[in-house]
């Protein structure tokens, strides 16, 4: 299955595309897509959603998954996530996906075995599962792949992968 991870957010919207067989993965293209902030808002969010529907037109992805929104006590920070997410639901419609969303907590579990794990051993993790050379960067490029990770699990059953 060839699956698209998001992890969303209006200055950096990380992205990570990978072919999952047989229990064995194997990264096809990982990404941001960045934004100025100098920039009015909706031209953010065009950008963006012409940005996820270049890598969709690119890949053909048969899974979408994405971060679920989660509440931060930074609310002007929540509702940019929140109207980033939008228009990434948006263009997954656009192209008929069915959207599969997990929380932070659940992608650790599955990537790490621990729900309380550490950016880093996340980060670690999806390095050693996808045999890359090196971390991701920035941040949100590892967590789009965690996201994926965690989608072929959930998919496949496994629920966590030690």
């Amino acid at each position: 299955m060839l699956i698209l991870g998001i992890d969303p957010g209006t200055a950096i919207t990380g992205y990570g595309v990978v072919h999952y067989q047989g229990n064995k993965f194997r990264p096809v293209d990982y990404n941001c897509i960045r934004t100025s902030s100098k920039l009015p808002l909706a031209e953010r969010l065009r950008l963006l959603y012409a940005g996820i529907t270049d890598v969709l037109r690119s890949y053909k992805p048969e899974h979408f998954s994405v971060e679920a929104l989660f509440f931060n006590k930074n609310t002007s920070t929540a509702m940019a996530v929140g109207q980033a997410r939008g228009v990434i639901l948006l263009a997954a419609a656009h192209w008929g996906l069915e959207v599969y969303e997990y929380t932070p907590l659940q992608v650790k579990q599955a990537v790490v075995g621990n729900g309380s794990a550490d950016k880093g051993q996340v980060q670690f993790m999806v390095k050693t599962i996808l045999n890359l050379p090196e971390i991701p960067r920035p941040d949100d490029v590892a967590d789009a792949l965690a996201i994926s990770i965690c989608h072929a699990h959930h998919r496949t059953g496994w629920g966590a992968i030690l």
